[in-house]
């Protein structure tokens, strides 16, 4: 029992652990400078604490995401977890996966000529292709992944970073004003991006499923996925905590605006060509084990939607339209993205912790209700806003809110709308706060 748990702590981690984990902590850390380690609380955060609750939350509910959304409203239930999936699967996170690796692990070893659409499309061809044979049988999933990818891709990591550790490039660089004067909140906004706590409601499922065995109660599931998240938990801030102090010394390599660029610059310094190397294979383990875990959750997801369609065809039918995806390019890709993101990666995060709270008010939906309008009352916005859109009068008043110019003004009105339904719930009678015998 304990081997199986250590197989799908590794899974998981290998699960979240794609590309854009590798290249955001570096990106951080050189921002941050001397103020890296006071960032990277507010990363560990949001990049592993919630990622952590959205698996523990799922097992917890005994199902899959659209589980825990229906206890805000059926229809919310089955409209959002649709935008969840199509915005993490199909969409944007399993094409990303292709485009990201192609541009890290393929272009540093191409000629200037061979870089284009047709080689771009091969490797997207290949890339998909192996993503849809490992994701066929989900059965084996902590077989191929817990147990063979993920001891690779650590050890691809580690022999990447000891070195670092011990002749590091340069000493602790200064930090920008932003991380400067309010390094935790900075390094919280940062842990957004690499938008895991998302990923943990589409995985969950997966992992609950590797875990589950007939014999098994309820609890006992829910205390192995727990095990299983802090395994992949402490891996992760293990690997985020070196790849920012990598970052955080590369200030004398010169400043750069991409956690990649950073990190090549790093590898090259210590190991020369073959560095690069290392890295490639790193980057390209690293997507394909978040496209598998990807592709899975949304296959198993859209097998419960749609029970007349066999997994096998949803899964085919997944790579093929991610690797259509794919050759628009990794800009456009991100460029649409992230506004949608935005949106609902606030109300996802609210969702995750009412549902720690259920009992304590009862499991009311006007609770749920309260809290996940109101935020996205601000989310929305805050999506609009990433899309260009001007909103003027509404954008002056959204001000006014606390913590909104960093980024998170919805978590008081998330507050206040869920007392608000805690308050309407106790009035209509729905919840008891005391009795008398």
């Amino acid at each position: 029992m304990q081997k199986r748990t250590l197989s799908v702590g590794l899974m998981l981690f290998a699960l979240f652990f794609g590309a854009g984990n590798l290249i955001f902590p570096p990106a951080l850390g050189q921002s941050a400078g001397e103020m890296v380690w006071q960032s990277m609380v507010g990363f560990f955060i949001t990049g592993v604490g919630l990622p952590l609750l959205g698996v523990i939350a799922l097992a917890r509910t005994g199902g899959g995401l659209q589980t825990l959304t229906e206890r805000v409203n059926p229809l919310f239930g089955s409209v959002f977890a649709i935008i969840l999936y199509l915005a993490i699967g199909p969409f944007f996170g399993i094409p990303r996966t292709g485009t990201v690796s192609y541009e890290m692990a393929v272009v540093p070893f191409l000629p200037e000529s061979m870089n284009n659409g047709l080689t771009l499309f091969l490797f997207t061809v290949v890339f998909f292709a192996v993503t849809y044979w490992l994701s066929l049988n989900p059965s084996k999933l902590v077989d191929r992944i817990g147990n063979i990818l993920t001891p690779v891709l650590l050890l691809i990591i580690v022999s990447l970073l000891v070195k670092a550790i011990i002749t590091p490039v340069g000493k602790l660089g200064t930090a920008s004003p932003n991380y400067a004067s309010n390094p935790l909140v900075k390094g919280f906004m940062d842990g957004y991006l690499t938008m895991d706590t998302l990923g943990a409601l589409a995985f969950g499922i997966v992992v609950i499923t590797a875990v589950k065995r007939p014999e098994m109660k309820k609890e006992q599931v829910t205390k192995m996925v727990i095990k299983a998240g802090l395994i992949a938990a402490t891996c992760l801030a293990a690997v985020y905590g070196i790849l920012a102090y990598l970052g955080a010394t590369s200030q004398a390599l010169g400043k750069t605006d991409n956690g990649g660029q950073i990190l090549t610059n790093v590898v090259a310094e210590l190991f020369g060509p073959f560095g690069n190397v290392l890295l490639g294979l790193a980057v390209a383990l690293a997507c394909l084990t978040t496209s598998v875990g990807l592709v899975t959750a949304c296959g198993e997801f859209a097998k419960k939607m749609f029970p007349n369609v066999s997994y096998k065809t949803v899964v085919l039918l997944m790579s093929v339209f991610s690797a259509g995806i794919a050759n628009l390019g990794l800009t456009q890709l991100i460029s649409v993205s992230v506004p949608v993101l935005t949106a609902i990666y606030p109300i996802a995060i609210v969702l995750i912790l009412l549902s720690f709270l259920h009992d304590l008010f009862s499991g009311r939906k006007e609770v749920y209700i309260g809290g996940i309008v109101a935020t996205a009352l601000v989310s929305i916005v805050d999506g609009l806003k990433a899309f260009g859109l001007k909103l003027g009068a509404i954008e002056q008043i959204y001000l006014h809110i606390p913590l909104y110019a960093d980024g998170i003004g919805w978590l008081l009105p998330a507050i206040i709308g869920s007392v608000v339904g805690f308050i309407i719930a106790v009035i209509r009678g729905r919840i008891v706060i005391f009795s008398t015998n």
